[in-house]
């Protein structure tokens, strides 16, 4: 079994920055990818940042420019650097991982979540 632990979220006034930290753990084969998510109250999910195996790296429209994605491959870490936060940026924000691991004596791929961590910018 894979989990998703996230670290970093808090609050912050508007133009601030905060770092957030998810960590993989368990049978771990290879990591296909890692990325961040967020849930405003009332929206759906969506996509922030992603990074991939192969080290393409997709951002939404709305962070381009502020957040930045990054991995340490030995760890099974990816941060999310966030920069120049806006009201907007509130949400709890969500790890998620496509790891392919071991459960039991096979492996395969599955998706997994953090539990989310808060981020709240004030204005």
């Amino acid at each position: 079994q894979v989990q998703l632990v996230e670290s970093g979220g808090g609050l912050v006034q508007a133009g601030g920055s905060l770092r957030l930290s998810c960590a993989a753990s368990g049978s771990i084969v290879m990591i296909n990818a890692m990325g961040w998510y967020r849930q405003a109250p009332g929206k759906q999910r969506e996509l922030v940042a992603a990074i991939i195996s192969g080290g393409d790296i997709k951002y939404a429209d709305s962070v381009k420019g502020r957040f930045t994605i990054s991995r340490d491959i030995a760890k099974n870490t990816v941060y999310l650097e966030m920069n120049s936060l806006k009201p907007e940026d509130t949400a709890v924000y969500y790890c998620n991982a496509d790891v392919k691991a071991f459960y039991g004596v096979n492996y395969y791929s599955r998706i997994s979540w953090g539990q989310g961590t808060q981020v709240t910018v004030s204005s």
